[in-house]
């Protein structure tokens, strides 16, 4: 009996970290292509209107490493908690892991995200431009 006490106990205790948890994707997941060659460094689509609840994959397609970050200087404070727990493998405030190879990609979740404009970029390539906006509605 007291083993099974003390998992009872134990369940609560691993409910809490949920507050700051990745939210699910309940809608549509959109794919942003991460591409680098005799054109520029660009997303395509750079700039995309997606509802709350739907996620972004971005998909590394050529001329890595590619990352998506975001600004936290400029991402408003009442959605930066839940942004940065819909981010996977961060790796710095607001930056996704970096991606070196073909196909690799990165999916955001823009549940509990308030709707506003969020402008991102990739840190290697911001100087050549690499940017964008995603829009939640």
């Amino acid at each position: 009996m007291a083993p099974a006490g003390a998992s009872a106990a134990a369940a609560p205790a691993d409910m809490a970290p949920a507050a700051g948890a990745m939210a699910p994707i309940t809608g549509t997941t959109y794919e942003v292509k991460m591409i680098g060659d005799g054109a520029g460094y660009r997303f395509e689509p750079a700039n995309i209107t997606i509802a709350a609840g739907d996620g972004v994959k971005f998909t590394m397609i050529s001329g890595g490493p590619h990352n998506v970050a975001f600004d936290p200087a400029v991402v408003p404070a009442a959605a930066k908690t839940q942004l940065m727990a819909n981010m996977p493998e961060q790796a710095g405030e607001l930056s996704g892991k970096m991606m070196l190879n073909a196909d690799e990609s990165y999916t955001i979740s823009f549940a509990g995200v308030p709707a506003g404009e969020y402008a991102y970029h990739c840190t290697p390539h911001l100087a050549m431009n690499m940017k964008g906006v995603i829009t939640v509605k």
